[in-house]
């Protein structure tokens, strides 16, 4: 989706990231937790998917109710990214296949 469209279909919707120190990240329009360890956290949210990297990283909050997750730890480098993983990339099996 373009940016353009993007701007057009999500005029409603609302998404904080609050960064404290480089510590503590809050994350409020999430739609689910797709991947995460201590060095990486990959959140989708309604404004695409959100890659959170760093060192010692862990999910203190989780609230399914509210859309919010907290990250705690050593905050690198935020992302985002289309939510259409496979569409961007190809998609692994399109990439074996080829």
């Amino acid at each position: 989706m373009a940016l353009e469209e993007r701007k057009m279909a999500n005029t409603n919707v609302i998404q904080n990231l609050v960064l404290e120190n480089r510590e503590k990240l809050s994350i409020s329009g999430v739609l689910d937790v797709l991947s995460f360890d201590d060095q990486v956290v990959i959140v989708e949210t309604e404004l695409g998917l959100l890659t959170v990297k760093g060192e010692n990283l862990r999910i203190n909050k989780l609230s399914i109710d509210t859309s919010e997750v907290v990250v705690e730890g050593e905050i690198y480098h935020l992302s985002y990214s289309e939510n259409d993983i496979e569409k961007k990339s190809g998609g692994f099996l399109n990439k074996i296949f080829k």
